[in-house]
Protein backbone atom coordinates (compact mmCIF):
# COMPACT_ATOMS: atom_id res chain seq x y z
CA UNK A 1 0.00 0.00 0.00
CA UNK A 2 1.76 3.28 -0.91
CA UNK A 3 2.29 5.66 2.02
CA UNK A 4 -0.17 8.93 2.42
CA UNK A 5 1.58 11.99 1.27
CA UNK A 6 2.52 14.34 4.77
CA UNK A 7 -0.07 17.59 5.76
CA UNK A 8 0.64 20.35 3.03
CA UNK A 9 0.78 23.51 5.65
CA UNK A 10 -1.50 25.99 4.36
CA UNK A 11 0.79 29.30 4.39
CA UNK A 12 -1.28 31.33 6.56
CA UNK A 13 -1.55 28.60 9.25
CA UNK A 14 -1.22 29.27 12.85
CA UNK A 15 -1.16 27.47 15.91
CA UNK A 16 -2.23 29.21 18.56
CA UNK A 17 -5.31 27.28 19.30
CA UNK A 18 -3.66 24.02 19.81
CA UNK A 19 -2.83 25.60 23.01
CA UNK A 20 -7.07 25.88 23.83
CA UNK A 21 -7.50 22.53 23.02
CA UNK A 22 -9.48 19.86 25.58
CA UNK A 23 -6.76 17.26 23.43
CA UNK A 24 -3.62 18.68 25.43
CA UNK A 25 -4.81 17.42 28.92
CA UNK A 26 -5.76 13.82 27.36
CA UNK A 27 -4.15 11.10 26.32
CA UNK A 28 -2.24 11.45 22.80
CA UNK A 29 -2.19 7.80 21.73
CA UNK A 30 -6.62 8.42 21.93
CA UNK A 31 -6.18 10.17 18.68
CA UNK A 32 -4.28 8.10 16.74
CA UNK A 33 -4.48 4.15 16.21
CA UNK A 34 -1.68 1.69 16.95
CA UNK A 35 -0.79 -0.53 13.79
CA UNK A 36 -3.53 -2.98 13.04
CA UNK A 37 -6.44 -1.52 15.02
CA UNK A 38 -9.15 -2.34 13.99
CA UNK A 39 -13.25 -3.42 15.10
CA UNK A 40 -14.28 -3.01 18.42
CA UNK A 41 -11.38 -1.68 19.80
CA UNK A 42 -11.23 0.63 16.57
CA UNK A 43 -14.28 1.88 17.07
CA UNK A 44 -14.33 2.72 20.87
CA UNK A 45 -11.12 4.45 20.35
CA UNK A 46 -12.31 6.57 18.07
CA UNK A 47 -16.03 7.57 19.99
CA UNK A 48 -13.45 8.15 23.02
CA UNK A 49 -11.38 10.78 21.13
CA UNK A 50 -14.94 12.52 18.96
CA UNK A 51 -16.39 12.91 22.83
CA UNK A 52 -13.31 14.90 23.51
CA UNK A 53 -13.37 16.76 20.74
CA UNK A 54 -17.29 17.82 21.23
CA UNK A 55 -16.72 19.76 23.81
CA UNK A 56 -13.84 21.65 22.89
CA UNK A 57 -13.21 25.29 22.56
CA UNK A 58 -11.33 25.18 19.75
CA UNK A 59 -13.02 22.21 17.18
CA UNK A 60 -13.88 24.56 14.94
CA UNK A 61 -10.35 25.86 14.08
CA UNK A 62 -8.97 22.22 14.72
CA UNK A 63 -11.35 20.59 11.82
CA UNK A 64 -10.19 23.62 9.47
CA UNK A 65 -6.90 22.85 9.94
CA UNK A 66 -7.15 19.29 9.12
CA UNK A 67 -8.71 19.71 5.92
CA UNK A 68 -7.46 22.58 4.94
CA UNK A 69 -3.94 20.69 5.32
CA UNK A 70 -4.94 17.32 4.44
CA UNK A 71 -4.02 16.23 7.61
CA UNK A 72 -3.83 12.01 7.06
CA UNK A 73 -3.88 10.55 10.40
CA UNK A 74 -5.22 10.79 13.80
CA UNK A 75 -8.71 12.37 14.76
CA UNK A 76 -8.84 16.03 14.18
CA UNK A 77 -11.47 18.38 15.14
CA UNK A 78 -14.10 15.33 15.67
CA UNK A 79 -13.41 13.57 12.70
CA UNK A 80 -12.04 10.53 11.87
CA UNK A 81 -9.28 9.76 9.03
CA UNK A 82 -12.23 8.07 6.68
CA UNK A 83 -14.61 10.89 7.34
CA UNK A 84 -12.18 12.99 5.81
CA UNK A 85 -11.30 11.27 3.25
CA UNK A 86 -14.54 11.46 2.17
CA UNK A 87 -14.85 14.97 2.78
CA UNK A 88 -11.42 15.37 0.48
CA UNK A 89 -13.21 13.06 -2.05
CA UNK A 90 -16.13 15.83 -2.71
CA UNK A 91 -13.71 18.39 -2.66
CA UNK A 92 -11.50 16.88 -5.34
CA UNK A 93 -14.88 15.84 -7.27
CA UNK A 94 -16.11 19.54 -6.99
CA UNK A 95 -12.82 21.45 -7.93
CA UNK A 96 -12.00 18.47 -10.27
CA UNK A 97 -8.44 17.77 -9.57
CA UNK A 98 -7.32 15.53 -7.52
CA UNK A 99 -5.38 16.36 -4.11
CA UNK A 100 -7.26 19.94 -4.20
CA UNK A 101 -6.37 21.91 -1.17
CA UNK A 102 -8.70 24.41 -0.01
CA UNK A 103 -6.33 27.54 1.18
CA UNK A 104 -8.60 30.34 3.05
CA UNK A 105 -8.80 30.12 6.47
CA UNK A 106 -12.20 28.58 7.19
CA UNK A 107 -12.64 27.13 3.51
CA UNK A 108 -12.07 23.87 5.61
CA UNK A 109 -15.24 24.12 8.16
CA UNK A 110 -17.36 25.17 5.08
CA UNK A 111 -16.69 22.12 3.76
CA UNK A 112 -17.25 20.31 6.44
CA UNK A 113 -20.42 21.98 6.90
CA UNK A 114 -21.68 21.35 3.13
CA UNK A 115 -20.91 17.68 3.47
CA UNK A 116 -22.99 17.60 6.69
CA UNK A 117 -26.06 19.58 4.90
CA UNK A 118 -25.40 16.95 2.55
CA UNK A 119 -25.86 14.29 4.29
CA UNK A 120 -29.00 15.47 6.46
CA UNK A 121 -30.44 16.43 3.20
CA UNK A 122 -30.06 12.85 1.97
CA UNK A 123 -31.39 11.03 5.06
CA UNK A 124 -34.76 13.61 5.11
CA UNK A 125 -34.97 11.91 1.49
CA UNK A 126 -34.78 8.61 2.66
CA UNK A 127 -36.58 8.64 5.69
CA UNK A 128 -39.31 11.17 3.65
CA UNK A 129 -39.66 8.23 1.16
CA UNK A 130 -39.68 6.01 3.63
CA UNK A 131 -42.65 7.43 5.64
CA UNK A 132 -44.56 8.25 1.59
CA UNK A 133 -44.00 4.45 0.31
CA UNK A 134 -46.18 2.83 3.06
CA UNK A 135 -48.56 5.74 2.87
CA UNK A 136 -49.09 5.86 -0.59
CA UNK A 137 -49.92 2.34 -0.44
CA UNK A 138 -52.49 2.53 2.31
CA UNK A 139 -53.86 5.34 1.20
Amino acid sequence: MPQQPLAQLPEDVEWHWQDHGSCRTSDPTLFFHPQNERGAARRSRVQAAKSVCASCPVQTECADYAIRSREPYGIWGGMSEEEREEIYAVIDAAVGSPKAYPRERGAGTQWVAEIGNRRVNSDNRDHAQALSGPLAVTA
